[in-house]
């Protein structure tokens, strides 16, 4: 047990130097170009879904707080809002990088829920897009992720510490299992080798907690899980968008119809992935 409390911690060490120099790198984008992703959400019209996608897939945690707070505001589409939640994949990306060997997996992680995000946002689009009646801006604004910090070091280092924290409880808990039950058996008891993992994962990337990206992402790289339920579980894992939606949206039927529509397009990707992929 000794062997894998050490294993965990030296792990995790060596993955924090690279955690704080790509936190950095996200900072210094999101502060000098992050206010202008609102502009061109709101500009983009009938190409919400495209830009969303793509703007959605750039590896920083405030981009689906945004989205939430325009949709909130009436001034982007439910496709616009979930192609940006579909695309965002949190600290998932983050993880991967520090892994040297993993260089394919990014890009085709990135692709994958681009594509998604981008066809699932047109037809629901196409399906239930409505004018929806915008709020007060000033009220809105007051939740987005825009702190006025004058150095990026801070947040940088703050978001750092939490990620390390989290992926070394994790990464104790999994090494822990993963020596008493091994990868096999954890795989079956989350329905590997079946159609129906993708729904389990869906299910895990609904946490409102950087905890459910990390968590997949280590069940991925470990083999106990595949790659059409790791996008499943990313596809859903929002971030803090669902509960900024929640909040500042006020008609929660319509919340419920986002995180259902969110969910069930999760699921029918990563089903779709494990039959043909």
């Amino acid at each position: 047990m000794l062997d894998v409390l050490l294993d965990a911690v030296l792990d995790s060490l060596k993955t924090l130097p690279f955690l704080f120099g790509a936190f950095l790198l996200m900072e210094a984008a999101e502060k000098h170009y992050g206010k202008h992703m609102d502009t061109i959400l709101k500009k983009s019209k009938w190409g919400g879904p495209l830009a969303g996608s793509i703007l959605g897939c750039i590896p920083q945690c405030g981009f689906s707080v945004i989205a939430s707070n325009l949709y909130a505001g009436g001034l982007i589409t439910l496709g616009t809002l979930l192609s940006v939640y579909l695309s965002t994949s949190d600290e998932a990306i983050i993880l991967l990088l520090a892994d040297s060997s993993r260089g394919n997996d990014i890009l085709k992680l990135m692709v994958t829920k681009v594509i998604i995000g981008i066809i699932a946002g047109y037809l629901v689009d196409l399906i239930f897009f409505k004018q929806r009646q915008g709020r007060n801006m000033d009220q809105i604004c007051s939740d987005c992720h825009c702190e006025e910090e004058t150095s990026i070091l801070k947040p940088a280092l703050h978001h750092t510490v939490h990620l390390f924290v989290w992926l070394l409880a994790l990464t104790l808990i999994l090494n822990v299992v993963m020596e008493v039950a091994g990868a096999d058996r954890i795989s079956a008891w989350l329905l590997g080798d079946t159609v129906f993992q993708p729904v389990l994962a869906a299910l895990i990337g609904l946490i409102p907690n950087c905890a459910a990206s990390v968590i997949l992402t280590q069940l991925y790289l470990s083999g106990a899980i595949s790659f059409a339920s790791v996008v499943a579980g990313l596809c859903t894992g929002a971030g803090a968008g669902l509960l900024v939606l929640f909040k500042m949206n006020k008609d929660r039927k319509e919340n419920l119809k986002v995180l259902g529509l969110l969910y069930v397009i999760a699921v029918i990707a990563g089903i779709v992935l494990e039959l043909f992929a």
